[in-house]
C-alpha cells in the first residue's frame, strides 16, 4: 500500500443553511454557513460517505493542498487519500469546519447576517450536539441519508459518539480515537487555565478585539503552550528535547535557552497568528460540556441503548489526557448493550498527539476496519 498518494489540489466549499438552528444554550442561529471539503466520489447508492470530525484546533482541510506552493498538506493527509487507510478510491470523505470555527464557518470572526457586523463576543456558545445537528444538515444537502461512518480523534471522537446517540439510524460505524465520554476534572482544569490566559489578555477586549484590529496573542500563546504540554508524553519530550540547550552554555538570563522552550515558543507563535481566540475558548467549553452520561459514567450504558452503529475504539498507552481507561469505559457501555465493538490499545510514545502520527500498526488497524466497512456497502 502506497502512503505517498495524495488527493492532490483541493478546494473548500461552503454550505449555506437558511433553516434556523436552535442551540443548547437557548439561542437560535437563523442561518449559518459551514466550510467543508470532500475527497473521492459519492457512489450511486450514496452509501460510501465517511464524515471526519476535527479536534479542538482542527478544521475541514483534512488532505491535499490548496496549491503546489503549499508547504504542508491537510492535517490528516497521512491517513486519507488514494491507497491510504481511508482510501478515497473507495470512500467519499467529508471534512467540515465546525460552527464557531476559526476557518470560515459561521463563528465569532464572521459577519452576523442580521447586524452586518462581526459577531465577536455575541456569537453563542455551541456544543457537540449543536455541531452534530449542523453537520446533519450538511449531510442531508449532499443527498446522503446514512453515513458509512463517522471518524474522529479527541474532540472529533466525541462527535462520533454523539452522532451514534443523536442520529442512530443515520450512521453505520463510529470510529472513536483517543477520546472519552466526558472530561475529567483535571482536563476541565487545563481548559480553564487556557481560557483564563486568553480572557485576561489586555487585548482580548471582552471578545471584541476585532474592532481594534488587535489579537490577544499573549493569551493565545500561553493557551497553546499549555495545550502542547498536555498533548505530549513525558517520554517523547525527554527523547525529543531532554535538557538540550540551544547554545553551548547557559546565559543565566530569562531568554529562551532550552530546546523544549524554543519548541513551545515556536508552536505558540504559529498558533497565535493562525487561530481565533474566541473560537478557542468556545471549543474548550464544548469539550467541557460534552457529557452524554450526565456526570455519572455508570449511566453511559443506558444512554448507549439507542445506538445502532458498530464501533471501533482506539486508545494509546502514553495518552495521559485521554487514557486507555477512559476508552474502556466507552467499550464497556457498548458491550453492555451487545453492540458490535472492536477495541485496540496502541503502544505509542507520542501521548495524545499519537492519533495524528503515521504509526504503521495504528494505520493498519484503521485500514482493515475501513476494508470491512467497504465490503459491507
Amino acid at each position: 500500500m502506497s502512503k505517498s498518494n495524495s488527493v492532490g489540489i483541493v478546494k473548500p466549499k461552503t454550505f449555506i443553511n437558511s433553516e434556523p438552528l436552535k442551540l443548547d444554550c437557548g439561542k437560535t442561529l437563523e442561518s449559518y454557513e459551514l466550510v467543508y471539503e470532500t475527497y473521492g466520489a459519492l457512489n450511486r447508492k450514496k452509501n460510501n460517505a465517511i464524515l471526519v470530525c476535527h479536534a479542538l484546533s482542527g478544521n475541514h482541510h483534512l488532505a491535499g493542498k490548496y496549491s503546489t506552493k503549499d508547504k504542508y498538506p491537510g492535517w490528516w493527509d497521512n491517513l486519507i487519500g488514494p491507497g491510504k487507510p481511508l482510501d478515497t478510491n473507495k470512500f467519499f470523505v467529508i471534512g467540515v469546519n465546525n460552527l464557531g470555527g476559526s476557518h470560515g464557518s459561521s463563528g465569532p470572526k464572521t459577519l452576523n447576517p442580521k447586524t452586518k457586523k462581526i459577531w465577536g463576543s455575541k456569537f453563542p456558545v455551541v456544543t457537540v450536539p449543536d455541531w452534530v445537528n449542523s453537520q446533519k444538515a450538511l449531510i442531508n444537502s449532499l443527498g446522503i441519508t446514512k453515513l458509512a461512518g463517522v471518524l474522529g480523534g479527541s474532540l472529533g471522537g466525541m462527535q462520533a459518539i454523539q452522532w451514534s446517540i443523536q442520529y442512530p439510524e443515520c450512521i453505520k460505524h463510529a470510529i472513536v480515537i483517543a477520546a472519552a465520554a466526558n472530561l475529567t476534572a483535571q482536563n476541565i482544569a487545563f481548559n480553564e487555565v487556557a481560557r483564563q490566559s486568553i480572557l485576561t489578555d489586555p487585548d482580548f477586549n471582552k471578545g471584541d478585539y476585532y474592532i481594534k484590529n488587535q489579537i490577544p496573542k499573549r493569551g493565545l500563546r500561553l493557551a497553546r503552550m499549555l495545550g502542547h504540554i498536555t498533548y505530549l508524553s513525558d517520554d517523547v519530550m525527554g527523547t525529543k528535547f531532554g535538557r538540550k540547550i540551544k547554545n553551548k552554555s547557559v546565559k543565566y538570563k530569562f531568554d529562551t535557552e532550552f530546546e523544549i522552550e524554543s519548541y513551545l515558543n515556536y508552536q505558540a507563535d504559529k498558533f497565535a497568528n493562525e487561530f481565533d481566540a474566541n473560537t478557542y475558548i468556545r471549543m474548550t467549553k464544548a469539550l467541557d460540556y460534552f457529557d452524554p452520561a450526565q456526570s455519572n459514567i455508570k449511566n453511559l450504558s443506558n444512554i448507549f441503548k439507542k445506538i445502532r452503529a458498530e464501533f471501533l475504539v482506539i486508545s494509546f498507552t502514553s495518552d495521559w489526557r485521554f487514557s486507555p481507561d477512559r476508552s474502556k469505559e466507552i467499550v464497556k457501555a457498548l458491550l453492555d448493550n451487545k453492540i458490535k465493538t472492536s477495541y485496540a490499545e496502541i503502544h505509542a510514545s507520542s501521548g495524545h498527539d499519537a492519533f495524528l502520527m503515521n504509526d504503521a500498526h495504528y494505520h493498519s488497524i484503521l485500514e482493515n476496519y475501513f476494508k470491512k466497512i467497504y465490503k459491507s456497502l
